[in-house]
């Protein structure tokens, strides 16, 4: 299932938001020119690395992506999901939260991977934290996907507490599956991260102070 858009309307300018969208791209796009030597030695002084934490990589390794694919799929889920968070808390909280749900998932990852010398990069931590705020304040919301079905694609609305529960299950049991031979692996996916993100992102998003003018949006609603 990839999801297209969502039926949540947002009544702000997403501006964090976009300037996070564009520091990303800017910064795959650094790394792009990059000879292998220069990129391997770029990613190990900027990437998270759990058997020698520094606390910058925390924040540094959010902007760093191992590939296109990996780029263009958090940038879109980032886009789908982010402008509704940013309409909530504001500008300047949303960019608190966002960086928040990274180091959280980023302490995570390190809590089960304490020996691992694998350099590990990607905003799908602090993305998942979007996620898991987006379906504690618009659960009722709807996110338009896309399908597969045999040989042919189709769209269909999925409620978005559907969707984040199902994306949820899979990260978790993921993440569970690879504990006990991840130390075997050369690379993977830092499924506690994406767990670590989402989790803090709900939480986050209940204890922080909504935005003024979505309150009174609130107010007027009820």
């Amino acid at each position: 299932m990839i999801p297209l858009r969502d039926s949540q309307p947002s009544y702000s300018k997403p501006l964090v938001t976009i300037s996070l969208i564009a520091a990303n791209t800017l910064v795959f796009l650094l790394q792009f020119t990059m000879d292998p030597f220069s990129l391997n030695h770029f990613i190990g002084s900027f990437g998270l690395i759990p058997s020698r934490l520094e606390l910058s990589a925390l924040v540094t390794s959010m902007f760093l992506h191992g590939g296109w694919l990996h780029l263009i799929g958090n940038m879109w889920f980032l886009w789908i999901y982010g402008d509704n968070v940013e309409d909530i808390l504001g500008h300047a909280k949303f960019l608190l939260f966002y960086l928040l749900c990274g180091v959280g998932a980023g302490l995570i990852h390190v809590a089960f991977n304490a020996d691992s010398r694998l350099p590990t990069v990607g905003a799908s931590g602090a993305i998942a934290g979007v996620m898991g705020a987006y379906v504690v304040k618009f659960p009722r919301s709807r996110i338009v996907t896309l399908v597969p079905i045999f040989f042919f694609l189709t769209t269909v609305e999925v409620p978005a507490s559907v969707i984040q529960v199902f994306w949820f299950v899979v990260q978790f049991f993921s993440g569970i599956g690879s504990v006990g031979y991840s130390h075997l692996s050369q690379g993977g996916v830092a499924w506690f991260a994406h767990i670590g993100g989402f989790v803090a992102g709900m939480a986050l998003i209940l204890v922080m102070r909504p935005h003024d003018r979505y309150r009174r949006r609130a107010e007027l609603r009820w």
